[in-house]
């Protein structure tokens, strides 16, 4: 019999807020980005997200259109320098209950994997933060100068956390019957597809409703949903009537 592994993604599921925003904003703050870029690309898709009448990954997707752009020709030191600070002063703002699980997989002994569209340089410092065996993240291309060229190899996709799981059966010999799977988005539906325990935390409505259309995965998947400090648990039937 294989290992057990618990694969979570980040943005949303573990942090509150979407690393990879953080980073945006430092890049901001250090002139790295120009402010009228925010204005002039970012901030409808934001004001649509944030009043809940726009697509939460159209918004990501351009910041990371634009996050690329703007890390084109620095060293790689100067990200890693930046990604270190966002999660020294961000890093503790997740939701409870991924927390917790963290813990318990840790525990229990299982292969804790974080498997996230964030940048690499983020991921790497919240797997240290947070004492997890493995993580595969969007890698941003660095040169032999160790400068970054402007091309990317994303991990934000259900396609490739798809490829991202099937990479880490190999390398850890993982049963995926009796692994568990945490996400929020699209993007992590091949992961809770995956999985005998799939878990969706705090999911967008394109998420419950790929859940609800898979009988499988409705079958084995379970809800939370965690406001102030209350946590709620709810299968795909629950919520039936709501959407």
């Amino acid at each position: 019999m294989g290992k057990i592994a618990a694969f979570f993604d980040i943005d949303g599921t573990l942090s509150r807020e979407g690393m990879i925003t953080e980073i945006f904003k430092k890049l901001i703050k250090s002139e790295i980005i120009d402010i009228q870029r925010w204005y002039n690309e970012v901030r409808e898709k934001y004001l649509s997200w944030d009043r809940r009448t726009g697509n939460y990954d159209d918004y990501l997707l351009k910041i990371a259109e634009i996050y690329t752009d703007a890390i084109t020709g620095l060293h790689h030191t100067q990200v890693k320098f930046i990604a270190k600070k966002v999660v020294e002063q961000k890093g503790d703002r997740v939701y409870i209950y991924t927390r917790d699980r963290i813990k318990y997989h840790l525990g229990a002994g299982h292969k804790v994997i974080i498997i996230s569209g964030s940048p690499s340089e983020l991921v790497a410092e919240m797997a240290r933060k947070y004492e997890v065996h493995d993580y595969i993240a969007s890698e941003y291309t660095v040169n032999s100068q160790q400068v970054y060229t402007g091309t990317v190899k994303p991990m934000w996709g259900s396609m490739h956390k798809r490829a991202a799981i099937a990479y880490f059966v190999d390398k850890y010999d993982l049963d995926l019957s009796q692994s568990y799977a945490y996400g929020d988005t699209s993007g992590d539906f091949s992961m809770l597809q995956l999985v005998g325990n799939p878990v969706a935390i705090n999911p967008t409505r394109e998420l419950v409703m790929k859940i609800k259309d898979d009988q499988e995965t409705a079958s084995k998947a379970i809800i939370i949903v965690e406001r102030k400090d209350m946590v709620y648990r709810l299968t795909p039937d629950d919520i039936q009537q709501q959407l």
